[in-house]
Protein backbone atom coordinates (compact mmCIF):
# COMPACT_ATOMS: atom_id res chain seq x y z
CA UNK A 1 0.00 0.00 0.00
CA UNK A 2 1.55 3.32 -1.05
CA UNK A 3 1.91 6.52 0.97
CA UNK A 4 -0.65 8.31 -1.19
CA UNK A 5 -3.50 6.06 0.02
CA UNK A 6 -2.53 6.61 3.64
CA UNK A 7 -2.38 10.41 3.17
CA UNK A 8 -5.73 10.33 1.36
CA UNK A 9 -7.31 8.46 4.28
CA UNK A 10 -5.85 10.98 6.74
CA UNK A 11 -7.36 13.90 4.85
CA UNK A 12 -10.73 12.23 4.48
CA UNK A 13 -11.09 11.27 8.14
CA UNK A 14 -9.29 14.24 9.70
CA UNK A 15 -6.30 12.36 11.10
CA UNK A 16 -3.28 14.57 11.84
CA UNK A 17 0.25 13.16 12.12
CA UNK A 18 3.08 11.39 10.33
CA UNK A 19 4.55 9.07 12.97
CA UNK A 20 5.46 5.57 11.73
CA UNK A 21 3.24 3.83 14.33
CA UNK A 22 0.24 5.92 13.30
CA UNK A 23 0.87 5.26 9.60
CA UNK A 24 1.10 1.52 10.22
CA UNK A 25 -2.19 1.47 12.14
CA UNK A 26 -3.90 3.33 9.26
CA UNK A 27 -2.39 0.91 6.76
CA UNK A 28 -3.82 -2.11 8.64
CA UNK A 29 -7.24 -0.43 8.80
CA UNK A 30 -7.20 0.20 5.04
CA UNK A 31 -6.24 -3.40 4.31
CA UNK A 32 -8.90 -4.96 6.52
CA UNK A 33 -11.72 -2.56 5.56
CA UNK A 34 -12.91 -4.44 2.39
CA UNK A 35 -13.28 -7.70 4.36
CA UNK A 36 -15.88 -8.75 6.94
CA UNK A 37 -13.32 -9.74 9.56
CA UNK A 38 -13.82 -8.68 13.16
CA UNK A 39 -11.33 -6.07 14.34
CA UNK A 40 -10.05 -5.30 17.83
CA UNK A 41 -8.64 -1.78 18.23
CA UNK A 42 -6.46 -1.28 21.29
CA UNK A 43 -5.07 1.95 22.68
CA UNK A 44 -5.23 4.33 25.61
CA UNK A 45 -8.27 6.43 26.32
CA UNK A 46 -8.37 9.54 24.13
CA UNK A 47 -5.95 8.21 21.51
CA UNK A 48 -8.53 8.28 18.68
CA UNK A 49 -9.70 4.67 18.38
CA UNK A 50 -13.13 5.62 17.04
CA UNK A 51 -11.55 7.27 13.97
CA UNK A 52 -10.18 3.89 12.90
CA UNK A 53 -13.58 2.26 13.23
CA UNK A 54 -14.97 4.89 10.84
CA UNK A 55 -12.16 4.24 8.35
CA UNK A 56 -13.00 0.53 8.34
CA UNK A 57 -16.75 1.09 7.94
CA UNK A 58 -16.70 3.81 5.27
CA UNK A 59 -14.17 1.97 3.10
CA UNK A 60 -16.06 -1.32 3.26
CA UNK A 61 -18.95 -2.66 1.19
CA UNK A 62 -21.18 -1.86 4.20
CA UNK A 63 -20.60 1.89 3.84
CA UNK A 64 -24.25 2.47 2.86
CA UNK A 65 -25.48 0.58 5.93
CA UNK A 66 -25.89 1.92 9.44
CA UNK A 67 -22.89 2.63 11.65
CA UNK A 68 -23.51 2.77 15.42
CA UNK A 69 -20.87 3.46 18.05
CA UNK A 70 -21.69 2.19 21.55
CA UNK A 71 -19.75 2.72 24.76
CA UNK A 72 -20.23 -0.53 26.67
CA UNK A 73 -18.99 1.04 29.90
CA UNK A 74 -21.69 3.72 29.80
CA UNK A 75 -24.66 1.31 29.66
CA UNK A 76 -25.87 -0.13 33.01
CA UNK A 77 -25.39 -3.87 33.36
CA UNK A 78 -29.11 -4.46 33.84
CA UNK A 79 -30.08 -2.85 30.53
CA UNK A 80 -27.18 -3.60 28.18
CA UNK A 81 -28.76 -6.85 26.89
CA UNK A 82 -31.93 -4.97 26.01
CA UNK A 83 -29.96 -2.17 24.33
CA UNK A 84 -27.91 -4.53 22.18
CA UNK A 85 -30.41 -7.30 21.41
CA UNK A 86 -33.82 -5.74 22.06
CA UNK A 87 -36.67 -6.98 24.24
CA UNK A 88 -40.26 -8.16 24.05
CA UNK A 89 -43.23 -6.44 25.60
CA UNK A 90 -43.49 -7.31 29.30
CA UNK A 91 -39.99 -8.83 29.43
CA UNK A 92 -39.23 -6.74 32.52
CA UNK A 93 -40.74 -3.92 34.55
CA UNK A 94 -41.21 -0.89 32.31
CA UNK A 95 -41.10 -2.83 29.04
CA UNK A 96 -44.42 -1.49 27.75
CA UNK A 97 -43.63 -2.27 24.11
CA UNK A 98 -41.32 -4.44 22.07
CA UNK A 99 -38.05 -2.80 21.08
CA UNK A 100 -35.38 -3.54 18.51
CA UNK A 101 -31.80 -3.70 19.71
CA UNK A 102 -28.72 -2.24 18.02
CA UNK A 103 -27.82 -5.55 16.37
CA UNK A 104 -31.23 -5.64 14.74
CA UNK A 105 -31.19 -1.98 13.71
CA UNK A 106 -27.70 -2.17 12.17
CA UNK A 107 -28.42 -5.28 10.10
CA UNK A 108 -26.19 -4.96 7.04
CA UNK A 109 -24.02 -2.30 8.69
CA UNK A 110 -21.29 -1.98 11.31
CA UNK A 111 -21.47 -1.79 15.07
CA UNK A 112 -18.55 -0.31 17.04
CA UNK A 113 -18.34 -1.58 20.62
CA UNK A 114 -16.08 0.80 22.50
CA UNK A 115 -14.70 -0.21 25.93
CA UNK A 116 -15.54 -3.86 25.22
CA UNK A 117 -13.63 -4.85 28.37
CA UNK A 118 -16.44 -3.32 30.47
CA UNK A 119 -19.09 -5.61 28.98
CA UNK A 120 -20.69 -8.01 31.53
CA UNK A 121 -19.76 -11.69 31.17
CA UNK A 122 -23.38 -12.72 30.46
CA UNK A 123 -23.62 -10.25 27.60
CA UNK A 124 -20.28 -11.51 26.29
CA UNK A 125 -21.85 -14.95 25.77
CA UNK A 126 -24.68 -13.39 23.72
CA UNK A 127 -22.17 -11.41 21.66
CA UNK A 128 -20.14 -14.55 20.95
CA UNK A 129 -23.25 -16.20 19.49
CA UNK A 130 -23.75 -13.22 17.17
CA UNK A 131 -20.15 -13.42 15.97
CA UNK A 132 -20.19 -17.16 15.41
CA UNK A 133 -23.73 -17.79 14.10
CA UNK A 134 -25.03 -14.30 13.26
CA UNK A 135 -28.08 -14.90 15.42
CA UNK A 136 -29.48 -13.57 18.70
CA UNK A 137 -32.56 -13.69 20.92
CA UNK A 138 -34.40 -10.70 22.30
CA UNK A 139 -34.76 -10.38 26.06
CA UNK A 140 -37.96 -12.12 27.08
CA UNK A 141 -38.29 -14.05 23.81
CA UNK A 142 -37.45 -17.55 22.64
CA UNK A 143 -37.40 -16.74 18.94
CA UNK A 144 -34.00 -16.78 17.25
CA UNK A 145 -33.38 -13.79 14.98
CA UNK A 146 -30.72 -13.39 12.31
CA UNK A 147 -28.49 -10.39 11.71
CA UNK A 148 -25.66 -9.55 9.34
CA UNK A 149 -23.52 -7.12 11.30
CA UNK A 150 -19.80 -6.46 11.30
CA UNK A 151 -18.39 -5.98 14.79
CA UNK A 152 -15.48 -3.66 15.52
CA UNK A 153 -14.41 -3.57 19.16
CA UNK A 154 -12.08 -1.27 21.05
CA UNK A 155 -10.56 -1.31 24.51
CA UNK A 156 -8.09 0.60 26.63
CA UNK A 157 -7.41 -2.33 28.98
CA UNK A 158 -5.31 -5.45 28.53
CA UNK A 159 -7.91 -8.06 27.58
CA UNK A 160 -5.47 -10.96 28.05
CA UNK A 161 -5.08 -9.97 31.70
CA UNK A 162 -8.87 -9.69 31.96
CA UNK A 163 -9.14 -13.23 30.52
CA UNK A 164 -6.70 -14.55 33.13
CA UNK A 165 -8.72 -12.89 35.91
CA UNK A 166 -11.97 -14.38 34.60
CA UNK A 167 -13.46 -11.00 33.69
CA UNK A 168 -13.46 -11.61 29.94
CA UNK A 169 -14.27 -14.72 27.95
CA UNK A 170 -11.25 -16.27 26.28
CA UNK A 171 -13.21 -17.55 23.28
CA UNK A 172 -14.70 -14.11 22.70
CA UNK A 173 -11.27 -12.49 22.91
CA UNK A 174 -9.86 -14.67 20.14
CA UNK A 175 -13.03 -14.26 18.08
CA UNK A 176 -12.81 -10.46 18.27
CA UNK A 177 -9.05 -10.30 17.85
CA UNK A 178 -9.08 -11.62 14.29
CA UNK A 179 -7.27 -8.47 13.14
CA UNK A 180 -5.65 -6.34 15.87
CA UNK A 181 -4.96 -2.63 15.39
CA UNK A 182 -2.88 -0.81 17.99
CA UNK A 183 -3.34 2.96 18.13
CA UNK A 184 -0.18 4.60 19.58
CA UNK A 185 -0.49 7.00 22.52
CA UNK A 186 0.22 10.65 21.81
CA UNK A 187 3.53 10.66 23.72
CA UNK A 188 4.92 8.11 21.24
CA UNK A 189 4.07 10.17 18.17
CA UNK A 190 6.87 12.76 18.42
CA UNK A 191 6.31 15.94 16.41
CA UNK A 192 2.69 14.97 15.77
CA UNK A 193 2.01 16.75 19.06
CA UNK A 194 3.05 20.09 17.56
CA UNK A 195 1.02 19.45 14.40
CA UNK A 196 -2.07 18.70 16.48
CA UNK A 197 -1.49 21.80 18.62
CA UNK A 198 -1.43 24.03 15.52
CA UNK A 199 -4.53 22.31 14.12
CA UNK A 200 -6.51 22.79 17.34
CA UNK A 201 -5.27 26.38 17.74
CA UNK A 202 -6.50 27.18 14.22
CA UNK A 203 -9.89 25.54 14.87
CA UNK A 204 -10.46 27.43 18.13
CA UNK A 205 -9.39 30.75 16.61
CA UNK A 206 -12.27 30.38 14.14
CA UNK A 207 -14.67 29.22 16.84
CA UNK A 208 -13.93 32.08 19.27
CA UNK A 209 -12.98 34.72 16.64
CA UNK A 210 -9.50 35.26 18.07
CA UNK A 211 -5.96 35.13 16.74
CA UNK A 212 -4.50 31.60 16.93
CA UNK A 213 -2.00 31.00 19.73
CA UNK A 214 1.58 30.05 18.89
CA UNK A 215 4.29 28.33 20.92
CA UNK A 216 7.79 29.66 21.52
CA UNK A 217 10.69 27.15 21.12
CA UNK A 218 10.94 26.49 24.87
CA UNK A 219 7.17 25.90 25.03
CA UNK A 220 7.44 23.42 22.16
CA UNK A 221 10.13 21.52 24.04
CA UNK A 222 7.95 21.42 27.16
CA UNK A 223 5.00 20.15 25.15
CA UNK A 224 7.09 17.38 23.56
CA UNK A 225 8.40 16.28 26.96
CA UNK A 226 4.95 16.03 28.50
CA UNK A 227 3.50 12.49 28.65
CA UNK A 228 -0.17 13.34 27.95
CA UNK A 229 -1.99 10.64 29.94
CA UNK A 230 -5.25 11.88 28.37
CA UNK A 231 -3.73 11.78 24.87
CA UNK A 232 -5.37 13.78 22.04
CA UNK A 233 -8.43 14.62 24.11
CA UNK A 234 -6.25 16.20 26.80
CA UNK A 235 -4.18 18.17 24.26
CA UNK A 236 -7.34 19.53 22.67
CA UNK A 237 -8.68 20.71 26.03
CA UNK A 238 -5.36 22.41 26.84
CA UNK A 239 -5.31 24.28 23.52
CA UNK A 240 -8.91 25.39 24.04
CA UNK A 241 -8.15 26.74 27.52
CA UNK A 242 -5.11 28.66 26.28
CA UNK A 243 -7.02 30.05 23.28
CA UNK A 244 -9.75 31.44 25.49
CA UNK A 245 -7.82 32.60 28.57
CA UNK A 246 -4.49 33.98 27.34
CA UNK A 247 -4.28 37.59 26.13
CA UNK A 248 -0.77 37.24 24.72
CA UNK A 249 -0.95 34.91 21.70
CA UNK A 250 2.73 33.96 22.01
CA UNK A 251 2.84 31.16 24.58
CA UNK A 252 6.18 30.57 26.31
CA UNK A 253 7.25 27.66 28.51
CA UNK A 254 6.25 29.26 31.83
CA UNK A 255 2.79 30.12 30.54
CA UNK A 256 2.29 26.67 29.08
CA UNK A 257 3.34 25.00 32.35
CA UNK A 258 0.25 26.48 34.04
CA UNK A 259 -1.94 24.32 31.80
CA UNK A 260 0.08 21.10 32.11
CA UNK A 261 -0.82 19.04 35.21
CA UNK A 262 1.97 17.91 37.49
CA UNK A 263 4.30 15.53 35.66
CA UNK A 264 4.68 13.47 38.82
CA UNK A 265 1.08 12.28 38.53
CA UNK A 266 1.34 11.20 34.90
CA UNK A 267 3.15 7.87 35.02
CA UNK A 268 0.46 5.59 33.58
CA UNK A 269 2.05 2.17 33.23
CA UNK A 270 3.77 1.50 36.56
CA UNK A 271 1.29 3.06 38.92
CA UNK A 272 -0.77 -0.07 39.56
CA UNK A 273 2.27 -2.21 40.25
CA UNK A 274 3.68 0.35 42.70
CA UNK A 275 0.31 0.48 44.42
CA UNK A 276 0.32 -3.31 44.64
CA UNK A 277 3.78 -3.37 46.24
CA UNK A 278 2.68 -0.73 48.73
CA UNK A 279 -0.33 -2.80 49.73
CA UNK A 280 1.85 -5.84 50.34
CA UNK A 281 4.17 -3.85 52.61
CA UNK A 282 1.17 -2.60 54.60
CA UNK A 283 -0.07 -6.16 55.00
CA UNK A 284 3.34 -7.36 56.20
CA UNK A 285 3.49 -4.48 58.67
CA UNK A 286 0.04 -5.39 59.99
CA UNK A 287 1.13 -9.00 60.51
CA UNK A 288 4.16 -7.79 62.46
CA UNK A 289 2.03 -5.58 64.70
CA UNK A 290 -0.41 -8.43 65.39
CA UNK A 291 2.34 -10.86 66.32
CA UNK A 292 4.04 -8.22 68.52
CA UNK A 293 0.71 -7.60 70.22
CA UNK A 294 0.31 -11.34 70.83
CA UNK A 295 3.75 -11.51 72.37
CA UNK A 296 3.03 -8.54 74.66
CA UNK A 297 -0.29 -10.08 75.68
CA UNK A 298 1.47 -13.31 76.64
CA UNK A 299 4.07 -11.46 78.70
CA UNK A 300 1.38 -9.36 80.35
CA UNK A 301 -0.57 -12.47 81.35
CA UNK A 302 2.61 -13.94 82.87
CA UNK A 303 3.18 -10.73 84.79
CA UNK A 304 -0.34 -10.65 86.21
CA UNK A 305 -0.02 -14.28 87.35
CA UNK A 306 3.31 -13.50 88.99
CA UNK A 307 1.77 -10.50 90.72
CA UNK A 308 -1.01 -12.67 92.09
CA UNK A 309 1.48 -15.28 93.29
CA UNK A 310 4.17 -13.11 94.86
CA UNK A 311 2.19 -10.03 95.91
CA UNK A 312 4.85 -7.66 94.53
CA UNK A 313 2.67 -5.79 92.09
CA UNK A 314 4.26 -2.33 92.29
CA UNK A 315 7.79 -3.55 91.76
CA UNK A 316 6.88 -5.93 88.92
CA UNK A 317 4.75 -3.34 87.12
CA UNK A 318 7.53 -0.77 87.35
CA UNK A 319 9.91 -3.27 85.75
CA UNK A 320 7.49 -4.04 82.90
CA UNK A 321 6.04 -0.62 82.17
CA UNK A 322 6.72 -1.04 78.44
CA UNK A 323 4.15 -3.84 78.26
CA UNK A 324 1.39 -1.66 79.69
CA UNK A 325 2.40 1.21 77.41
CA UNK A 326 2.30 -1.06 74.33
CA UNK A 327 -1.13 -2.42 75.25
CA UNK A 328 -2.37 1.15 75.76
CA UNK A 329 -1.09 2.05 72.29
CA UNK A 330 -2.85 -0.95 70.76
CA UNK A 331 -6.18 0.01 72.34
CA UNK A 332 -5.92 3.60 71.09
CA UNK A 333 -5.04 2.44 67.57
CA UNK A 334 -1.64 4.15 67.73
CA UNK A 335 0.33 4.19 64.48
CA UNK A 336 2.83 1.36 64.28
CA UNK A 337 5.70 3.78 64.07
CA UNK A 338 4.95 5.00 67.60
CA UNK A 339 4.78 1.62 69.33
CA UNK A 340 8.24 2.05 70.87
CA UNK A 341 7.64 3.10 74.49
CA UNK A 342 8.62 6.56 75.59
CA UNK A 343 9.43 7.27 79.21
CA UNK A 344 7.60 10.58 79.02
CA UNK A 345 4.17 9.03 78.55
CA UNK A 346 4.41 5.93 80.76
CA UNK A 347 1.88 5.71 83.58
CA UNK A 348 3.20 6.17 87.09
CA UNK A 349 3.87 2.96 89.10
CA UNK A 350 1.56 4.19 91.84
CA UNK A 351 -1.39 4.28 89.45
CA UNK A 352 -0.52 0.94 87.93
CA UNK A 353 -0.36 -0.79 91.27
CA UNK A 354 -4.14 -0.68 91.49
CA UNK A 355 -4.63 -2.51 88.21
CA UNK A 356 -6.74 -5.60 88.27
CA UNK A 357 -6.88 -8.21 85.49
CA UNK A 358 -9.06 -7.20 82.57
CA UNK A 359 -10.54 -10.68 82.12
CA UNK A 360 -10.56 -14.10 83.78
CA UNK A 361 -7.00 -15.32 83.61
CA UNK A 362 -6.38 -17.97 80.96
CA UNK A 363 -2.70 -18.40 80.35
CA UNK A 364 -0.63 -20.32 77.86
CA UNK A 365 3.18 -20.02 77.62
CA UNK A 366 4.56 -18.33 74.51
CA UNK A 367 4.85 -20.91 71.75
CA UNK A 368 7.22 -21.19 68.81
CA UNK A 369 5.02 -23.44 66.63
CA UNK A 370 3.80 -21.64 63.49
CA UNK A 371 0.65 -23.77 63.29
CA UNK A 372 -0.97 -22.27 66.39
CA UNK A 373 -1.77 -18.55 66.12
CA UNK A 374 -4.50 -18.43 68.78
CA UNK A 375 -4.22 -16.82 72.19
CA UNK A 376 -5.97 -19.59 74.05
CA UNK A 377 -3.72 -21.30 76.56
CA UNK A 378 -3.65 -24.70 78.18
CA UNK A 379 -4.01 -25.02 81.96
CA UNK A 380 -1.70 -28.04 82.21
CA UNK A 381 1.23 -26.07 80.80
CA UNK A 382 0.81 -23.42 83.51
CA UNK A 383 0.94 -26.04 86.22
CA UNK A 384 4.03 -27.49 84.60
CA UNK A 385 5.74 -24.09 84.93
CA UNK A 386 4.63 -23.67 88.54
CA UNK A 387 3.08 -26.76 90.09
CA UNK A 388 1.85 -24.85 93.15
CA UNK A 389 -0.29 -22.56 91.06
CA UNK A 390 -3.85 -23.56 90.17
CA UNK A 391 -5.44 -21.60 87.34
CA UNK A 392 -8.93 -21.99 88.72
CA UNK A 393 -7.78 -21.02 92.22
CA UNK A 394 -6.22 -17.82 90.89
CA UNK A 395 -9.34 -16.96 88.93
CA UNK A 396 -11.56 -17.74 91.88
CA UNK A 397 -9.36 -15.66 94.21
CA UNK A 398 -9.53 -12.66 91.87
CA UNK A 399 -13.31 -12.85 91.73
CA UNK A 400 -13.60 -13.11 95.53
CA UNK A 401 -11.30 -10.10 96.00
CA UNK A 402 -13.32 -8.03 93.54
CA UNK A 403 -16.60 -8.96 95.22
CA UNK A 404 -15.25 -8.11 98.68
CA UNK A 405 -13.87 -4.81 97.45
CA UNK A 406 -17.28 -3.78 96.13
CA UNK A 407 -19.38 -5.25 98.96
CA UNK A 408 -20.64 -8.12 96.79
CA UNK A 409 -22.05 -5.73 94.19
CA UNK A 410 -21.66 -7.80 91.04
CA UNK A 411 -22.06 -4.89 88.64
CA UNK A 412 -19.00 -3.07 89.95
CA UNK A 413 -17.02 -6.25 90.49
CA UNK A 414 -17.64 -7.34 86.90
CA UNK A 415 -16.61 -3.91 85.65
CA UNK A 416 -13.32 -4.08 87.56
CA UNK A 417 -12.65 -7.61 86.31
CA UNK A 418 -13.40 -6.51 82.76
CA UNK A 419 -16.15 -9.08 82.19
CA UNK A 420 -19.92 -8.97 81.83
CA UNK A 421 -22.28 -9.51 84.76
CA UNK A 422 -23.54 -12.68 83.07
CA UNK A 423 -20.02 -14.10 82.89
CA UNK A 424 -19.38 -13.14 86.52
CA UNK A 425 -22.64 -14.83 87.59
CA UNK A 426 -21.60 -17.98 85.71
CA UNK A 427 -18.16 -17.97 87.33
CA UNK A 428 -19.67 -17.48 90.82
CA UNK A 429 -21.93 -20.44 90.21
CA UNK A 430 -19.05 -22.49 88.75
CA UNK A 431 -16.75 -21.90 91.72
CA UNK A 432 -19.61 -22.02 94.27
CA UNK A 433 -18.67 -18.64 95.72
CA UNK A 434 -20.93 -17.58 98.57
Amino acid sequence: MDTHEIQSAKQRFGIIGNSPKLNYAIQVALQVAPTDLSVLITGESGSGKESFSKIIHHLSHRKHGNFIAINCGAIPEGTIDSELFGHEKGAFTGAADSRKGYFEVTDGGTIFLDEIGEMPVGTQARLLRVLENQEFIRVGSSKVLKTNVRVIAATNVNLLEAVQKGKFREDLYYRLNTVPIEVPPLRERGNDILLLFRKFASDFSETYKVKPVQLTPDAQESLLRYRFPGNIRQLKNIVEQISVLEIDRQIDGSTLSKYLPNQGSTVPALWKEEKKEESFSERDLLYKVLFDMRKDMNELKKLILKMAQEGQSSQLIAEHQHLFQNMSNYERGTDTSSLTPSSSNLPAPSSLSNLSPSAPIIYHPDEEEEEDHTIEFDKAEILQENESLSLQDVEKEMIIKALKKHSNKRKYAAKELGISERTLYRKIKQYEIE
